[in-house]
């Protein structure tokens, strides 16, 4: 030691703790370093022993000066050649005797067995061959103080500092403990800080004295040369391993298995609220890509004539348009104009311009036609024709001299019923009724694919699907019901069984429970035959010598006529379907189908039928029929008179309502389901009809083409194919070789992607702002974490202090709370990842227990695993400061930490 001084400053003062002290130690010596408190005693010890570094001077080692080493040199230089025993112990509590002797040769980075070996060798030395498991607080102090000097020994030191080693001992254990040190200096160097003169003289080989910082006296100076020998292999760096950083902060976090479960618990909460939102969204996802594959039935691929880009129309809101034409009309302080008509104006160009006309010609239809099988379960035309007019029933109607059976159309059956429906307390929903009676369809003409979604119920033996033009199919709901409307058309019900519904529904005195038919047979079902007869049949034309020719070109036959043959075929029920219960959404709505064959023979019947030759309607046109009212005054009496002209196809039916007779005009035709609505909501009739030439039968090109993919994934072969048309290729259709120029494009409708992304969309957005709304909890949990991190950080300053003692460098400190970290961030995550799924469980269950949803929260095993380094990434990152703050600890200070 040369010269060296150390002064310590606190704001303008300082202090000088050495003042050019200079010594020469000897490599076997037991040196007392003796004087006053505040001389400096312990200040020289740290000096030498690497913890603190002079202000001047310089501190040889081997004849080598350290005015050049670096952190890691005097690391070095602690881990393998200094040995530290204090007077206050400084033994890490949660970790066991051998652990604490251990410490050391772990930072050296020597092998577990050669470590514990050798831990065992040093606790037998001091007499401590059966305290290996205990913990420090199990023992007296001169056992700590024998497991310090142990710690210390371990590592077989050259230099042995001891600072007041027996300054927490009693007399009796004190010379124990000197007596050990006595020993221990015949092999290496000890130099003792002590105020005890009356030890040092006892056992010390050499003692100096020191005051006020400056060496007053030294008992056996050494100025001679040292013998050169052999040292041992230094050059390995101290270094504490990271899995055994991990084990000791477990040990730590062990320790305060309370605390640290409740910090992981509430680090938990940020990763479940993620977690959840993500298993909710994840389960949701996870349903409706299940359902898609059902869904597909009931969602078609379909080209249409005439149809809406509905992406076009979600993209496009009035409240845009109101905006984009009012932007420049307002002015504050004034009433302004609302250019409602132009806004009108506007919205109906832009409704024209979501209108997609496609021209389905026959290359087209074969086009799609040429499809590959594999891609699709059923490819259906549809045509949009109306049956209604052309098949006709039963019915029992009421008459004065007893119930009778007579024979309608199913058009003029509901004329009729929606006509008593408006001499009743119902009639302000009589303009409803049209819009339910639609209930008769083509069916998809593929049974295979239809026997895969739908069971047939009534006789198995008897019953089957309906191939043939003369065979129609009843399908029922889930509950196994048909609509009252339904039945009632059809001709199930009488006209008293129909009307005492009514009664019933309106608590009216003339409900008569005998009349009540709340089911029926399945033979009942079964047993009802249709006649199917051809235009020519049912529409006879009036004579153009007729003065109503122009005004009623045809008219109409409500009723069968027994006369009538040519062109007639019965259609029977052939089956009753339901959809199997392992269906979500089949190709068929509740109702009654005919076949694809019954389609041919109605086209071939009627497209050169006398009504469309004669009406000569285009593809876009509509025959009208309406009921025309006009108003005069008489010219005398000033009377109001009121004229009505029947205009268009109408037909006469009359019937019985409460023992009186009514006779009615009825129009052909369909009427808009708009205003059949506001007719409802209004109360006023709608008298207003259109019949098309479609309807009639009068086009052997379809309207629509359905396309049905086998799944999911072949329905994106089904949208690749389609897509061809519009394509620049040449297209060979029927050898024909079709370019581009000879090809209008033709648009599709994915009703089913459509309605997909659009959930997707919604459930993103949702989870998106639920995670964000979440993603606070993390926040908070982080910031709580780093705090926890930062008091650990405090609470163990000693141990830091031990650790830098032994020879641990700054990054083996922020390692070992990088560790602890760690391990708080995974089991955090764990935690919240394993009540996550308890949640999810639960939610599942209630869910189950609403509906027939079989997990509607799923967190998959890769977003867990996700889940739970992103916890441990976060902790991470809240333990940077803490952990970087426990590396910048002083050393000396650490020590004195109490």
């Amino acid at each position: 030691i040369k010269k060296i001084s150390k002064q310590y400053n606190t704001g303008d003062l300082v202090q000088n703790a050495l003042k050019d002290v200079s010594l020469n130690l000897r490599d076997n010596e037991f040196v007392s370093i003796l004087g006053p408190s505040g001389c400096g005693k312990t200040t020289l010890l740290n000096i030498i022993g690497g913890l603190d570094h002079c202000t001047n001077g310089d501190l040889y080692i081997d004849d080598i000066s350290t005015k050049n080493y670096k952190d890691g040199d005097w690391d070095t230089y602690r881990n393998h050649r200094i040995g530290f025993v204090f007077q206050s112990y400084n033994l890490i509590p949660h970790q066991t005797v051998l652990e604490n002797v251990e410490l050391s040769l772990t930072i050296s980075g020597m092998a577990k067995e050669e470590r514990i070996k050798k831990a065992k060798e040093a606790l037998d030395k001091v007499g401590l061959h059966d305290q290996y498991y205990k913990k420090p607080n199990q023992l007296s102090g001169g056992q700590c103080q024998r497991v310090a000097i142990a710690r210390a020994l371990v590592n077989d030191p050259e230099i042995l500092l001891a600072d007041e080693p027996t300054g927490a001992l009693d007399t009796k254990t004190s010379i124990q403990i000197m007596d050990l040190i006595k020993e221990i200096s015949k092999d290496c160097l000890v130099i003792m800080v002590t105020h005890n003169p009356e030890i040092a003289e006892q056992y010390s080989t050499r003692i100096i004295k020191l005051l006020d910082g400056l060496v007053i006296d030294d008992s056996n100076p050494y100025n001679g040369k040292k013998a050169k020998k052999t040292q041992k292999d230094v050059s390995k760096k101290s270094k504490l391993g990271l899995w055994t950083a991990f084990k000791l902060s477990a040990r730590n976090l062990k320790s305060k298995f309370k605390r640290t479960l409740m910090v992981c618990v509430a680090g938990s909460i940020g990763i479940i609220g993620v977690a959840t939102v993500l298993s909710v969204s994840n389960g949701v996802t996870s349903y409706i890509k299940d359902m898609q594959e059902d869904m597909l039935s009931g969602n078609p691929i379909t080209v249409d004539e005439e149809t809406m880009n509905f992406e076009l129309m979600m993209s496009n809101t009035d409240m845009g348009t109101k905006k984009d034409i009012a932007k420049d009309s307002i002015e504050k302080g004034k009433v302004n104009v609302d250019f409602f008509i132009e806004r009108l104006i506007k919205t109906n160009q832009d409704l024209n311009a979501m209108r997609i006309y496609n021209d389905l010609n026959e290359n087209y239809v074969e086009f799609v036609h040429q499809m590959p099988d594999q891609y699709y379960s059923a490819i259906v035309n549809y045509y949009g024709i109306n049956a209604y007019n052309n098949l006709y029933t039963d019915i029992k109607l009421d008459n004065p001299n007893g119930d009778i059976t007579t024979r309608m159309s199913l058009s003029s059956i509901v004329t009729m019923y929606t006509s008593m429906l408006k001499q009743t307390e119902l009639s302000s929903f009589a303009s409803f009724i049209p819009m339910f009676t639609q209930n008769m369809n083509q069916s998809v003409g593929n049974n295979d694919f239809i026997s895969q979604q739908y069971d047939i119920i009534s006789n198995k033996q008897t019953s089957k699907l309906a191939t043939e033009a003369n065979e129609i199919m009843i399908v029922v709901n889930d509950d196994t019901q048909l609509t009252d409307i339904l039945l009632a058309q059809l001709g199930y019900y009488s006209q008293d069984e129909f009307l005492n519904i009514l009664y019933r529904a309106t608590k009216d005195d003339k409900y008569n429970a005998e009349l009540d038919k709340k089911r029926f047979t399945y033979d009942e079902l079964l047993g009802k035959t249709f006649t199917y007869y051809p235009n020519n049949t049912v529409y006879t034309q009036t004579p153009a010598s007729s003065p109503l020719a122009t005004i009623n070109p045809f008219v109409y036959n409500a009723y069968e006529n027994n006369n009538w043959n040519e062109g007639k075929i019965e259609l029977k029920v052939t089956a009753i379907l339901r959809q199997k219960k392992s269906i979500s959404y089949g190709c068929l709505q509740s109702g009654i189908y005919y076949t694809p064959e019954f389609t041919k023979k109605f086209i071939q019947d009627n497209i050169n039928s006398s009504i469309v030759n004669t009406l000569k309607l285009t593809n876009q046109e509509q025959f009208t029929s309406t009921k025309y009212v006009t108003t005069t005054q008489h010219p005398t009496t000033g009377e109001t008179i009121t004229t009505s002209t029947n205009i268009g196809i109408v037909y006469n039916y009359d019937y019985y309502l409460n023992g009186v007779y009514n006779q009615e005009v009825g129009f052909v035709g369909s009427t808009n389901a708009l205003s059949s609505m506001i007719g409802a909501m209004t109360g006023q009739s709608n008298d207003f009809y259109s019949l098309t030439k479609r309807e009639l039968g009068g086009y052997d090109l379809p309207n629509k083409i359905a396309i049905y993919p086998k799944n999911f994934e072949l329905k994106d072969s089904v949208t690749k194919y389609l897509n061809k048309w519009n394509s620049t290729k040449d297209l060979e259709i029927n050898g024909i070789i079709l370019k581009d120029d000879d090809r209008s494009d033709i648009k599709y409708t994915d009703t089913l992607s459509l309605i997909i992304d659009m959930i997707e969309s919604m459930i993103n957005i949702v989870t998106s702002a639920l995670i964000a709304f979440t993603a606070l909890s993390l926040l908070v949990s982080t910031v709580m974490i780093a705090i926890i991190t930062y008091v650990s950080v405090i609470e163990r300053v000693k141990e830091i202090g031990v650790i830098r003692s032994l020879g641990g460098r700054k990054k083996d400190v922020s390692r070992l709370f990088t560790a602890e970290t760690f391990i708080i961030g995974a089991i955090s995550g764990l935690i919240g990842v394993g009540i996550t799924y308890l949640l999810s469980g639960l939610i599942n269950i209630i869910v189950g227990s609403l509906g027939d949803v079989p997990a509607i929260a799923i967190l998959p095993i890769p977003t867990a695993i996700v889940m739970v380094i992103i916890s441990i990434a976060l902790t991470l990152i809240s333990g940077v400061v803490p952990a970087r703050l426990a590396s910048k600890k002083d050393p000396v200070e650490a020590l004195r930490s109490e």
